[in-house]
Parts: structure tokens; sequence; C-alpha cells
């Protein structure tokens, strides 16, 4: 199929989803899929998603040393300051398809939104599809418990569970071949007034100009699920919620990330004798671990929080108290009190704590498979870009190396809050109570890690680096391997901001292998047609 397909990607965020599927090269080595709009309200991922939307417009091109130089520089400059000049075809493109500037659906800025996205689309004879979910933080558990907490909160009157009806509203306005809807596992079970919102949505998607009311077409699709058989498609509505669930490990992503995600299809699109699972052929029972994706970077240390000078030796220092504190507490391995003592031994010079950029170090073997190393890989970078550890409390980093040492000798099991020493007890009131027993967490080396979320911004209990003697939270360049963006994916804004969008993205390998199944649809389509 030669046809361009065109890509409306909503609720972008940093364009994981939109990465996934403009990256999908077919087997004739052409890149089928075009995002012609990406919508997305929040100023630094916006910023992010225009920067990757100016790298793609060389797709099947070299792409310039000044994008590399870009990723490179410590100067305070904007990326359009630092292509318009010399890009400006290509940075205009990149502009456009990000639609100037953040935009929010369900806003004032609905008018331009909907007007940019008919232009998009407009004289387009070729297949179309729209990609994206709407904010998740109503449907999370986390959040729905959060939300309990807030004084006068009524679901009813949170905006947030009715922002898929303006996905509705897209998908009627498109009218698109096929449509991909993501969110969170909680949305199985979120309810307002007593309703389920799961029921609800998959009935309205069912036929989205039915839904809003509109004047349209009455477009009809058939909602499928990725990851779970298809033996009979011959009636509407006879998969269970929780086949809906993608388990994002089970597909070569190095994370415990389950999602609900809806394929949306055409009722008169598929074949009518498609069965199996979708994604069956990258079902992997071997599943991949931090240390491959992550060995190979840069070692660094942490900085430290309200101390002065923070630098190399108080660095050191504290971890040498940390080791005093942490040895006798882990006797009952000598392996991990071996860890911790060379943690401490190894710290004999300062690897710094990174940057922006940070240049490759030598000595450190990649233990990616082949086929993996080629997603994430690109030598032009000659380093590696938003790596830099951040600052933690003293005693925080003592509970590191004590989760990590403990990690490494368990098997990967992180300590409980019961299996801290008392000397090592954090001043929280709820640290016995047994509401947080896993606050400090080690992303263990040969098991597949926890799903990155937006929390990671807050702080780095959660997401503890396995090696003791780096002794740190994950950097943002780390999170985003757990998430398998490419290494050349910059993210814009500070570090917080990054964290924020690298915990909200959909996995971008997850996304080409739907991108995959997307493609394969709409080829039958066409070799049905003819």
């Amino acid at each position: 199929m030669t046809d361009t397909i065109r890509i409306i990607d909503l609720f972008a965020g940093p364009g994981g989803l939109g990465e996934g599927f403009s990256a999908y090269q077919s087997e004739t080595g052409s890149f089928p899929f075009k995002i012609v709009a990406s919508v997305e309200k929040e100023e630094s991922a916006h910023k992010t998603l225009t920067l990757r939307a100016f790298y793609r417009q060389f797709r099947g091109r070299k792409v310039p040393d000044a994008y590399y130089e870009y990723l490179r520089t410590n100067e305070k400059v904007s990326a359009e300051e630092f292509f318009s000049e010399e890009y400006p075809e290509e940075w205009a493109a990149a502009k456009q398809e990000t639609l100037g500037g953040p935009k929010a659906l369900g806003s004032k800025d609905h008018k331009q939104i909907f007007s940019e996205i008919e232009r998009a689309i407009e004289g387009h004879d070729g297949p179309k599809v729209v990609i994206g979910g709407p904010p998740c933080q109503a449907y999370s558990l986390v959040g729905r418990a959060r939300n309990k907490g807030i004084k006068g909160y009524i679901p009813e009157k949170d905006d947030r569970h009715f922002l898929y009806e303006e996905y509705l509203k897209v998908l009627d306005l498109v009218q698109p071949d096929i449509f991909v809807m993501e969110n969170v596992k909680g949305l199985l079970t979120a309810k307002v007034n007593g309703e389920s919102i799961f029921d609800k949505i998959r009935k309205d998607l069912l036929c989205p100009a039915r839904a809003v009311k509109s004047d349209r077409e009455e477009i009809e699709y058939e909602l499928l699920p990725l990851a779970s058989p298809l033996e009979d498609l011959g009636g509407l509505g006879h998969f269970q919620n929780k086949d809906f669930v993608i388990r994002a490990e089970d597909f070569g992503i190095p994370q415990a990330r389950h999602r609900v995600i809806l394929l949306g299809v055409r009722k008169n699109l598929r074949k009518s004798n498609i069965q199996g699972e979708l994604l069956a052929n990258w079902r992997n029972d071997t599943h991949i671990t931090p240390s491959q994706v992550l060995a190979d970077l840069p070692r660094l240390r942490s900085g430290l929080t309200r101390c002065k000078p923070n630098d190399f030796n108080s660095w050191r220092d504290n971890l040498y108290n940390g080791l005093s504190k942490v040895y006798g507490a882990l006797s009952f391995s000598q392996a991990a009190q071996d860890l911790a003592q060379r943690a401490y031994e190894s710290a004999s010079r300062d690897p710094g704590q990174g940057g922006r950029f940070v240049p490759l170090s030598s000595g450190l073997a990649s233990q990616m498979p082949r086929w993996l190393k080629d997603w994430y890989k690109d030598d032009a970078i000659n380093g590696v870009i938003n790596h830099e550890a951040r600052n933690h409390m003293p005693e925080d980093l003592h509970r590191y190396l004590y989760a990590s040492c403990y990690a490494a000798a368990k098997d990967g099991t992180s300590p409980r809050s019961r299996d801290y020493p008392e000397n090592l007890a954090p001043k929280h009131k709820n640290w016995t109570t047994g509401n947080f027993t896993d606050r400090f967490k080690v992303q263990a080396e040969n098991r597949v890690a926890s799903t990155v979320t937006s929390h990671i911004s807050k702080d780095g209990h959660y997401f503890i680096h396995y090696d003791p003697s780096q002794c740190r939270s994950l950097t943002v360049r780390e999170a985003a391997r757990i998430q398998t963006f490419p290494d050349n994916y910059f993210f814009e804004g500070n570090r917080t901001e990054q964290y924020v969008q690298v915990g909200n993205a959909v996995p971008p390998l997850l996304a080409n292998h739907i991108a995959k199944v997307v493609f394969s649809l709409l080829n039958q389509k066409k070799m049905k047609n003819t």
C-alpha cells in the first residue's frame, strides 16, 4: 500500500504513540504513517513534540548535523532559534504539525483545534487514523484514592472524566478508518453515578456520531482487543473489559506497564475471518530487564540536598556514613555486605552528575538484543542526552544504598518498611502503618521494571537504580529507556517537566507494534477493494 496514512494524535504528550506510528517501516522500506496534527496542551511537552516533528521532516534522508549539535549544546537557546533560520521549511512544517503552540481539547481552543484538523485531512482520500488517550488522573487507582481525600470532590463535576467526549468529537469529524485509544487500567473500574465509565466509553465508540448527536454520517466501528484471541468477529460486544488490557512486558517493553488499549476498526474494513491475537508476533516470554537497557549508560552519582558544598567529596563522605549504617543491617547476606563495601571502595573518582549531554563512557558493554539496539541507538549523538542525576537527601541515599544491596541479595526483591533497621527509618507517620510498606523500591537488575509514571517527577524513591555504587534514582534518560524512547529523542523543559513527560507517555516501541497491526488491517482493505 503506497497511500500515505494520515495520523491525528490527540492528548499527544511528548509523542510516544505518534513516534511508534511514524517510525513504522513497511517491508518495502516506506514509512506509510504521517502525523498531520498533534494536539497537546502542556508547554514543555509541546516543545518536545515540535522538536520531534522537526526531526521527522528528514525521515528517509540524512538528519542534519545541526540536530545533533542542538542535543549537545549547553547554551540556553530554544529549538526555534536554533533551527528556524537554517531550516525554515522543515521548522515551519513541524510547527504546523503541532498546531503552532499548546492547545487544549475541551477548552477555548476548541474551534482552532478542529479547524486545524480539518485542514490536515482536507482533500485526502487515503486512510486516516486517530490515536491518543484522554488524561488518566481521574481514572487511575492512585488518582481516585487521592480525589477521595479532597474535600468537596464530586466525580460528576471532574471534567477529566469526560475528556473522552472530545476524542469522540474528533472521531466524528475525521471519520477515520481505524482509531487507537489508550488509558490506564483503572478505567475498567471507574464509575460516575454508579455507571461504569468504561462500559459507556465502549458503547459510545461503536458510533461516535450517534454518541455526540452529530449530523454527520453514522460510521460504525468494532472494538478489538490487541492482546486477546480473536476467534469469532461475527457479533459485537462479546469481548470482556479485561480483554482490552495489554501487559507491555509481554511484548518486549522493559516494564510492567498494564494499560487499556482499544482498537476501533470500521465495520466495513476488516475481513470477517481475522483470528488469533493481533500482537502475537511480538509476544515474548523472555522479558527485557533494566540491566539490558541501562547497563551501557554512563555511570553517575547523585547530588546532596541541603548540603554545602554539594560536591564529590561530600557525596563520598555521605556514602561512607551510609556504609556504617547499613553494613550491620545486611548481615543476613555476605554478598550484600560485600556489595555495600565495594560501592564505597569504587568511589575513587568522580563520575559526575551528568547533564543535558554526557559523553560516552568506555568499558560499558550493551546487554541489549540486536533488535532492541537497532530501535534505541543513534551513533551520531556521540553521547547520551537528558542524563542527569538529581539531588537527594543524605539520609535517603543511605536507604537507597541499603535497598539496592538488599535487592541484589534477595533476587531483586526490594525491602519493605519492616525490613529496614531502625536507624534508616524515615520520620514519616505512615512508615509503620502498613500503608506505604514499599515506599522505597529498587528497579532490580534482572526483573521487569515497575511502571514508569509521572510520580517519578516528585521523588526517586520508587525508582532506585539497581547499582549500589551509583546510589541514586533513575535519570530522565534511564526512565526514557525503560519507556523505549529512542536515544535521539530529546525532552524539552526542566528536569521535573521531562520526568512528567516520560511518565505519562505510551511506550513508542509498543506503539510501533500496534502500527504494524493497523497497517496490516488497512492493507487488507486495499486488497479487498482491488
